[in-house]
């Protein structure tokens, strides 16, 4: 290496020594247990920590003051530069913080704010470890209200609850979501419980993109995950149930949805329209209120494969038919290949030919290990039964349903689930 490089090098390694030890841990407790190091108010610690610190929340309930929130974008608007009066709890803005609590229950971030813990301009936060409650629904309807809202940023939530944020306006439809990722945000949603909340569990807006994996979602408003203008999302392994609605694609957005399980909603399971692109591969899409899966416009596309659709259409028709699929746009902009549709209320398929026995689809009892429990036994003839362009982690043809194609669950992992 010449000296020049030489240089440049030492250079490089004192510069990153410096960001390192430029970061630094700040401890927010309730208490002087740790010899007035601590500070005790975690707005002041958020406030005065500068791009790439650590903040240590302890046990307890942590109230925000909640500020006045004036936007000239609305994340949701037909037209995006519409000025939006919102409110904000917990704000970091134009830095990254990584806000660490001492667990679900035990460390609670109460909002009181209809944008509860909100990232603006912050390039590489995360949250880990607590729960976010109590926010305050916003009287303007065109507010995104969420648990955590992210515009322009890069977050990372881990292993958070997001619930019971239920406060709503009477004069406004919408409540308060769950994480809603707007104006080019880049989200990881992983190992979370987003219930009890007024809106949305996942709503991505105007350009932001996610990877949401590993979550529960359930008991809410609105749709348990929601992709829409040019958002873009990769939604694997959750568990999305008791909402209005499942998982849907709307406007030009893009989402890869695989190994989720969908049910016990009041309407659809899953939908693809305006003019988005869908993959949905590996789903379980079981027992929600009308149909189980729609394409709903000529101009949606995509691939169905691999999924089950049983026992949809329970309640009176509301949003779609009491079917299994219900082909409200062009088959060709959507195949559907080697899924098991079987015992939809008013019938599997709707507005398209019956496809069992062809394209590798079937219509047989899919024998699941439980209620709750949607792997397949041993007997069941989902298994090795998917499309053979898939293989299961061990390397075998696919199964249709959750435990097939490379993004199943690995053994071991927990799959029933207590209502």
């Amino acid at each position: 290496m010449s000296r020049h490089g030489t240089a440049c090098a030492a250079l490089a390694l004192l510069l990153a020594a410096v960001s390192v030890a430029s970061c630094r841990t700040i401890l927010v407790r309730k208490n002087n247990s740790l010899n007035g190091t601590a500070l005790h108010d975690l707005g002041t610690a958020i406030a005065i920590a500068n791009d790439g610190d650590t903040i240590i929340i302890g046990e307890g309930t942590w109230e925000a003051s909640p500020d006045e929130l004036v936007e000239e974008l609305c994340g949701n608007c037909e037209e995006h530069a519409t000025r939006v009066e919102a409110s904000a709890g917990f704000v970091v803005r134009g830095k990254a913080v990584h806000l660490v609590g001492s667990g679900t229950g035990r460390t609670v971030l109460r909002t009181n704010a209809g944008y509860g813990l909100y990232f603006e301009d912050s390039d590489g936060s995360s949250v880990s470890a607590l729960t976010i409650t109590g926010g305050v629904r916003d009287s303007d309807g065109a507010a995104t209200d969420g648990g955590v809202v992210a515009r322009r940023s890069r977050v990372t939530i881990t292993g958070v609850e997001i619930a019971d944020n239920t406060d709503r306006a009477d004069e406004v439809v919408v409540g308060i979501g769950g994480v809603i990722g707007r104006e080019g945000s880049v989200l990881a949603v992983h190992d979370c419980v987003i219930r009890n909340n007024g809106w949305d569990g996942v709503a991505l807006y105007r350009g932001a993109t996610a990877l949401v994996m590993d979550t529960r979602i359930s008991d809410g408003r609105g749709a348990g995950v929601g992709v829409t203008w040019d958002a873009a999302a990769i939604v694997c392994r959750n568990e999305i149930s008791r909402y209005w609605k499942g998982i849907g694609t709307f406007g030009s957005s893009r989402a890869v949805i695989r190994n989720n399980i969908v049910r016990d909603n009041l309407g659809w399971g899953v939908v693809a329209t305006g003019t988005s692109t869908m993959e949905a591969a590996n789903n379980v899409i079981v027992r929600n209120g009308n149909c189980g899966f729609a394409l709903w416009s000529d101009a949606a596309s995509g691939l169905f494969t691999n999924n089950v659709v049983a026992w949809n259409g329970w309640r009176d028709e509301w949003v779609c038919p009491r079917v299994g699929i219900w082909m409200n746009g062009d088959p060709a902009h959507m195949p559907l290949e080697y899924n098991d549709v079987w015992a939809n209320v008013e019938g599997d398929y709707r507005d398209m030919d019956d496809l069992t026995g062809t394209l590798g689809n079937i219509s047989v009892e899919p024998a699941f290990v439980g209620s709750l429990d949607f792997r397949p036994r041993a007997v069941s003839p989902l298994v090795d039964a998917g499309n053979p362009i898939f293989t299961d982690p061990d390397g075998t043809r696919s199964d249709i349903g959750i435990s097939g194609g490379p993004a199943a669950a690995p053994p071991g992992a927990r799959h029933e689930r207590n209502d």
